[in-house]
């Protein structure tokens, strides 16, 4: 696996940042604060700011942002994987299929919409800063972050609403031949070309491909594998 791929990799199994924003208030210093994040199909980081936030504020006068994710979970932050993005946000227009994903990933965001002030805005990526952990240092650009063409923008919903309804046996499969964890409540909240996320009881775990999928056809193909290597 290419350093860009293992970046690529790594920024669709974590969910949380750093944002920092040029500060309005006081011109010259960085203003970073934690964002929740999940990635477009195109492999942008989305984020939902509300528009009286400092960040939008910050955003409206200069769009040059950072965005360091990181597992919150790492035993040492230090030897553990970050990744720092380098890019331009802006606001995006209304799109249900954005919100819908968004919702899956964080469903208690659902009030923040019924707010009429709260807006996506997603992070064109210039350069990222991807560190492996000791001596795995790599700068990316941003067009090689991004995964390749493929059609699961118009198609997830679709394969989650059939893998959730017929097949929640071979997630907890999954769960269990990849994570090594036994789940009562399983449901797959989101699916990209390198791997689909899984709430499972409480947590949220990431299960990659073997290879990337483009389509429902060859996640189907990915998936069926991956069923019955777990009940082998």
């Amino acid at each position: 696996m290419t350093p860009t791929e293992e970046a690529r990799r790594f920024l669709c199994s974590i969910h949380s940042a750093v944002l920092s924003t040029h500060s309005a208030r006081l011109p010259g210093y960085p203003f970073g604060s934690i964002a929740p994040f999940v990635l477009d199909h195109d492999g942008n980081p989305l984020i939902l700011i509300s528009t009286i936030a400092e960040h939008t504020r910050n955003i409206a006068a200069d769009a040059h942002v950072s965005l360091i994710a990181f597992d919150p979970a790492a035993s040492d932050m230090q030897s553990g994987a970050r990744l720092t993005l380098l890019g331009d946000a802006a606001p995006t227009a209304k799109d249900d299929l954005l919100r819908v994903r968004y919702l899956r990933y964080f469903p208690q965001a659902a009030q923040y919409f019924d707010m009429h002030d709260f807006l996506f805005h997603r992070i064109a990526v210039k350069q990222a800063r991807y560190i492996g952990g000791f001596g795995k240092i790599h700068w990316v650009p941003g067009e090689e972050l991004r995964p390749p063409r493929n059609q699961l923008a118009d198609q997830e919903s679709a394969i989650l609403d059939h893998m959730n309804a017929d097949h929640a046996d071979s997630l907890r499969a999954c769960c269990r031949h990849v994570h090594g964890v036994e789940v009562l409540d399983v449901e797959m909240v989101g699916i990209d070309c390198d791997g689909f996320d899984v709430r499972a009881d409480s947590s949220m775990l990431r299960i990659t491909f073997d290879a990337p999928v483009l389509d429902a056809q060859s996640a189907r193909i990915a998936l069926v594998a991956m069923s019955q290597a777990a009940q082998a």
